[in-house]
């Protein structure tokens, strides 16, 4: 499960929000825990004191006759993730979740985030911030209507604004006297100084031919053989994603968390390749891989990361058209370009193409599931073996299978935080325990896991559910109505370019049936050693239709407040349908290998149908994974996987009791004494 957004804390649940990410605080509820009338106020000992930053701040807002500045959490690619380096409103506020923007007046600072983190944010912010228990440009502009005068100019950096952002705070304050103000040096790096952790400069290097689907070189044509059939014939495309440009070259970094990914933009055109990045961190071998060293249309020009926004106005001057993505472009890019030499689309070429997988790229994705898988089921068996001793908690479990994973061929360490949650906790979709905050894991409580690993081959994110004691048989029935959930959506049949929305349902129907439901998304796409949310793929409203070779999460889940929380995820693969009749129709294969909980499923609520979708995924499992276990003597977990994927049969009629009646019956008939 998972689109990111994040930060961290030590004292809190931490939650992550579908859509995706897996490490969001969740809002503890209560009243607020500071004091601020008071003298001196009372305050948690968690709280930042951002008095003297705040001054500082209002000092370079003066330089720039700035009566407002905003502050959003975002970074200049959209990340899912942000580095340290990025984290601009949480060292300003002292609030560190994901979700949320700051602004501050000559006079007062205020924070709008939701539900989600208004008890993380009580905790963290001084007396200096206000807390919006709200989220959207309105909002924000309402309060700023009120806090500052006639003719006040907002500020904000550009590179933080998506278009769509700029254009919503744009529309709201035209025609109130108050001027929207691009300033490109952001302010709070001036306030932050020599504090601000440094930018990133491990190596940037290029991914071995075994583990690309195609070389850079192909990738370069086939995007620009895109612009020769576009109808308006751009010159150029620009990538503002990391993993666009990732992907374009097949090289990776470490830049973000979680994501291999390094700061860059990419300006490729009709007969030139410009890359933007910091040139110290390639090596002459990657610089010769790239064909640094020429000027031709298959050479790849270095230039620094700095100057994209100079390089692009210089562009922008010539008889050019230039194709952007505005999912993933900035407005600090976005105002460079005059408007009618802009060709926009919602996402780029390369995020298109990247969707759709290759035969190899399916199959480097499919083999490194099998691997994940392993580690998984090795989780799962030392669970079996610790939890009763009391001695494993949800934190030292996720180190635990994080370390499993780490130890399989290829790995690049975990695709998200793992989410590990006992009990009550599971109940929160995508809580993730800290060190010093989390349960124990007990054998009379539900146990969800949710986690994933970044491979040279593949990215990865898999969700288990299990209960080693006797669940309820509500806890069955809810657990067995997510796995017929999951199985209706994965063996459904479906027009090729069906949107993943008018499918979603199928996921929910079982649970519909019983008045149940869940509250987040059914899936998203993943990447090979790329992202664990790979848009445009997945189930919601702005994701792109089906198509043959895209992955896919597939994840209902159920969860009951304050008791359980259930959720089966798989990756799969859309694949061609076999009809009766011709026809151009879709299915999944799902890629993940890793058996579901016997003690959940209730076989009474699957049909003949279920049993033998389920048997066969099974079947398939055993030759997937059994082979592996094998071959590196894991001889405890193979047995382990032989015995939790046997046949499930059907459960006939209470047999017993027919039979019961079926004697008395005829005792009675015959006159006997009963």
């Amino acid at each position: 499960m998972a689109r990111a957004h994040w930060g961290c804390c030590p004292w809190l649940v931490l939650l992550c929000a579908c859509a995706w990410g897996h490490t969001k605080p969740v809002d503890l509820g209560g009243q607020d825990v500071r004091n601020c009338s008071t003298n001196p106020p009372y305050l948690p000992v968690t709280v930042v004191n951002t008095t003297m930053s705040l001054t500082a701040l209002r000092q370079q807002m003066q330089t720039q006759n700035l009566s407002a500045y905003i502050i959003p959490g975002t970074d200049a690619h959209m990340n899912e993730y942000i580095g340290q380096h990025d984290e601009r409103r949480a060292w300003i506020t002292g609030f560190t979740g994901s979700a949320g923007t700051a602004v501050v007046t000559m006079k007062k600072a205020a924070v709008w985030t939701d539900s989600r983190y208004w008890t993380q944010a009580e905790r963290q912010m001084d007396c200096n911030w206000e807390l919006h228990k709200e989220v959207g440009t309105t909002s924000i502009v309402t309060w700023l209507l009120t806090e500052i005068p006639a003719g006040g100019r907002v500020g904000f950096d550009p590179f933080l604004l998506s278009i769509d952002t700029w254009e919503s705070y744009d529309l709201a304050l035209q025609g109130s006297n108050r001027q929207l103000v691009s300033i490109t040096t952001n302010l709070v790096d001036l306030v932050w100084g020599s504090e601000r952790p440094p930018v990133p400069n491990q190596p940037i290097y290029a991914l071995q031919e075994a583990f690309t689907g195609s070389t850079w070189q192909e990738k370069v044509s086939g995007v620009r053989s895109q612009m020769q059939k576009h109808q308006k014939v751009p010159t150029a495309v620009l990538l503002s994603a990391l993993e666009e440009t990732a992907w374009l070259f097949n090289l990776r970094a470490s830049d973000i968390p979680y994501n291999p990914f390094f700061y860059s933009y990419t300006l490729l055109t009709d007969s030139s390749i410009r890359l933007f990045a910091n040139k110290s961190r390639f090596s002459s071998e990657t610089l010769s891989y790239l064909n640094s060293s020429c000027t031709g249309p298959m050479c790849v020009q270095i230039e620094d990361y700095s100057q994209v926004r100079d390089s692009i106005q210089a562009y922008s001057l010539g008889d050019v058209r230039i194709w952007i993505g505005t999912s993933y472009t900035m407005y600090g890019i976005y105002e460079m370009i005059p408007k009618e030499k802009l060709v926009t689309d919602t996402y780029s070429p390369v995020m298109m193409t990247k969707a759709v997988k290759n035969s190899k790229e399916q199959a480097l994705l499919k083999a490194s599931h099998v691997r994940d898988a392993v580690a998984v089921i090795r989780y799962l068996v030392w669970l079996e073996k610790n939890v009763p001793k009391g001695t494993v908690d949800e934190f030292s479990g996720a180190e635990i299978v994080d370390k499993f994973r780490g130890e399989e061929q290829f790995s690049s360490g975990p695709s998200f935080e793992t989410i590990s949650a006992s009990g009550l906790n599971a109940a929160l979709a995508h809580y993730s325990p800290t060190k010093e905050l989390n349960r124990k894991l007990s054998s009379d409580e539900m146990y969800l896991l949710d986690s994933g690993g970044q491979y040279w081959d593949g990215t990865t994110d898999i969700t288990r559910t299990v209960h080693w004691g006797t669940p309820s048989a509500f806890q069955k029935e809810a657990y067995t109505r997510v796995l017929i959930g999951n199985i209706d959506l994965s063996r459904l049949i479906f027009p090729a370019a069906t949107s993943g929305r008018m499918v979603e349902a199928f996921a929910r129907r079982a649970l519909w049936d019983a008045g149940l439901n869940y509250g987040h998304g059914t899936g998203h796409g993943i990447g090979n050693f790329l992202c664990v949310h790979e848009w445009p793929v997945g189930f919601q409203s702005n994701n792109i239709a089906m198509a043959k070779g895209m992955f896919t999460s597939i994840e209902p889940g159920y969860y009951k407040d304050g008791e359980f929380g259930i959720r089966l995820e798989d990756v799969a693969l859309v694949v061609e349908a076999k009809t009766k009749y011709p026809g151009s129709y879709l299915t999944f294969e799902v890629v993940s290998f890793v058996p579901y909980d016997r003690n959940l499923i209730d076989v009474s609520l699957l049909s003949p149908e279920h049993l033998q979708y389920l048997n066969r995924y099974y079947q398939t499992i055993r030759e997937k994974v059994g082979p592996e276990l094998q071959r590196r003597q894991l001889l405890e977990e193979f047995e382990w996987l032989q015995q939790h994927t046997e046949p499930l049969a059907a459960r006939a009629p209470d047999t017993a009791s027919w039979a019961s009646v079926l004697v008395v019956s005829t005792l009675a008939i015959l006159g006997w004494s009963v």
